[in-house]
């Protein structure tokens, strides 16, 4: 408690006590001018304190609210994490990239002329997997579209909750216009089940890498894929008719808010899948969302700490590694295609083959002939 005091400092103020006991400091109707740095603390028990400190100019004076006002109709939003403002660019980026013409060029030369390292399988099957919306299908419509010239979409995309794609359904990459297909067939299906209880199920999933299922087969979570009831179904699949990777398909604008079960459904499967010997790579779909810098020039899409932080929740999220995640900008509202966007397209698809290169060294007929005395 201050000690009492009847002192008033002479500003010309007069005090007053009412019958309640609080003072009231009065100032003087002539403009008095109080030196700064005295302090009058006013207590209801009549005491007070006086701090005073040498006499200085005056400083400009500015008012703290306790909580920022806000336009009618508006409140503040709590950071999404989306928005690459400056700050958060890295003094020099974590993967370098050549964004050029030339690059372009020699990415779509170098898939263009790819063809699997084992002579009995003529294209690599790649089998796209992620839960729905996550862009399965842009992705291949976004490929399909460098490649042609032009913005198209041949891959069923929307944005329903449950998705479009209902089947399997591959998709042949092909060349400039005027060539064949490529080694390359890009595999869509339905959108894995983020609850548990819809969408594609995990013996489902193993049966298309394994190569059971034909081509066409309409997915039913209540009709599983099974030699007595799938039509067409695969009973003894060769090397070509299975999948060759995977690529795991994540959207960077729901990376925070997928359920937590789904990081567990992730695991599971790759385990699933490696004991298969398939590699699996991933995409991280829709960076242009979480970083409105990338959004604008996706050049500086590795120079951005926003989507770098993305990119560990990723890994997180499906138990991998980042070396193994591409970011990529699919293409959805654009009518022209955009050098930059395709180099990082294509700069995916070429990550995805040298891992689907993987799986044809370890399954080649000498390799495999090795494997078996080895385990022997």
């Amino acid at each position: 408690m201050f000690t009492p005091s009847k002192k008033i400092p002479s500003f010309g103020v007069t005090a007053s006590t009412s019958s309640n006991g609080l003072t009231t400091l009065t100032a003087p109707t002539t403009s008095v001018q109080p030196a700064f740095g005295t302090t009058i603390l006013t207590r209801d028990d009549n005491s007070e304190v006086t701090n005073s400190s040498e006499t200085r100019e005056p400083r400009p004076q500015f008012t703290f609210l306790a909580r920022k006002e806000w336009p009618k109709g508006k409140t503040p939003r709590k950071s999404s994490g989306k928005g690459c403002q400056n700050g958060l660019k890295l003094e020099s980026p974590w993967r370098n990239m050549d964004w050029t013409e030339e690059r372009r060029t020699s990415l779509m030369e170098t898939i263009t002329s790819y063809r699997p390292s084992c002579e009995e399988v003529p294209q690599a099957r790649i089998l796209l997997l992620g839960p729905v919306s996550s862009g399965k299908s842009s992705f291949i419509s976004s490929v399909q579209s460098v490649f042609n010239g032009r913005v198209t979409n041949r891959a069923m995309v929307g944005s329903f909750s449950s998705g479009f794609t209902k089947k399997l359904q591959s998709f042949n990459i092909r060349g400039k216009k005027g060539e064949g297909h490529t080694g390359l067939v890009l595999c869509d299906t339905m959108g894995m089940s983020e609850d548990g209880m819809t969408g594609l199920t995990l013996h489902d999933i193993l049966s298309v890498v394994k190569g059971h299922v034909p081509e066409g087969h309409k997915f039913s979570p209540d009709q599983p894929v099974s030699a007595s009831e799938t039509v067409g179904y695969v009973k003894r699949p060769s090397l070509k008719d299975k999948v060759h990777c995977v690529v795991f398909v994540v959207d960077a604008s729901k990376i925070t808010t997928y359920p937590k079960g789904l990081s567990t459904t992730f695991k599971q499967l790759r385990k699933h899948i490696s004991d298969l010997g398939v590699h699996q790579v991933a995409l991280l779909t829709h960076v242009d969302q979480v970083c409105l810098q990338t959004a604008k020039d996706v050049t500086g899409v590795y120079e951005s700490r926003t989507i770098q932080d993305v990119m560990g929740k990723a890994a997180a999220l499906l138990g991998m590694s980042t070396s193994y995640i591409v970011p990529v900008k699919n293409y959805s509202s654009e009518l022209d295609l955009d050098v930059n966007t395709d180099v990082l397209l294509l700069s995916a698809v070429d990550h995805i083959l040298q891992y689907a290169d993987l799986y044809f060294q370890d399954n080649a007929p000498h390799n495999k002939e090795l494997k078996t005395a080895l385990d022997l």
